[in-house]
């Protein structure tokens, strides 16, 4: 199926998930997370903030227990800079003062801008995936021109409350591939 083909599903299967049914999901993807991927050497993770009403990955369970289990570990969030139409990494602080984007983003008015040439690890955004790491995002584009920027080292974690199709057909050059995804079912490596 091709990626508009796939968008157009997987938004509507996250939009019929019930409130308990999106909780449960989100509980075994933060188990798997902690379950499947390594920390170990990471000094910086840039992890999304999930859109609520779109019924993304909720990532603030994943952050909160880093900050609680890894206290060398800083996160990093992303902001979209409006000169650039880029995403760029906000540090995340307790100071952090955060409000929504004219998408619904959960953004940071402000803070330490971190390069992504330093970040070691990003958890990714997703609708869908496929068996050879290739993602369905809302085809801004964002994330494939962020991950460009990122080092060769740097990890790139999907997460998914669904498991991975079996191809997505109309895969660009420009289309950034992942490492590993994570769904509430398993962790699949690229």
């Amino acid at each position: 199926m091709t990626k508009e083909g796939l968008r157009k599903l997987y938004i509507k299967k996250r939009s019929s998930l019930s409130d308990s049914e999106y909780h449960e999901l989100n509980d075994e993807l933060c188990r798997t997370f902690f379950k499947s991927v390594d920390l170990s050497g990471i000094k910086i993770l840039h992890s999304f903030l999930p859109i609520e009403r779109q019924k993304e990955p909720d990532t603030r369970q994943i952050i909160l227990q880093i900050m609680e289990r890894h206290r060398d570990l800083r996160i990093a969030i992303p902001r979209v800079n409006d000169t650039t139409q880029m995403l760029e990494s906000i540090l995340l602080e307790s100071t952090t003062v955060l409000k929504n984007s004219g998408w619904g983003i959960p953004e940071p008015e402000s803070g330490v801008v971190i390069d992504a040439d330093k970040i070691g690890m990003v958890l990714v955004p997703m609708l869908i995936f496929d068996r050879s790491g290739h993602r369905v995002g809302y085809g801004k584009g964002f994330y494939d021109k962020f991950l460009f920027t990122t080092s060769r080292n740097c990890k790139r974690v999907g997460l998914c409350l669904f498991d991975p199709v079996e191809r997505i057909e109309n895969i660009e050059g420009f289309d950034e591939r992942l490492d590993q995804c994570i769904t509430p079912s398993g962790s699949y490596i690229f």
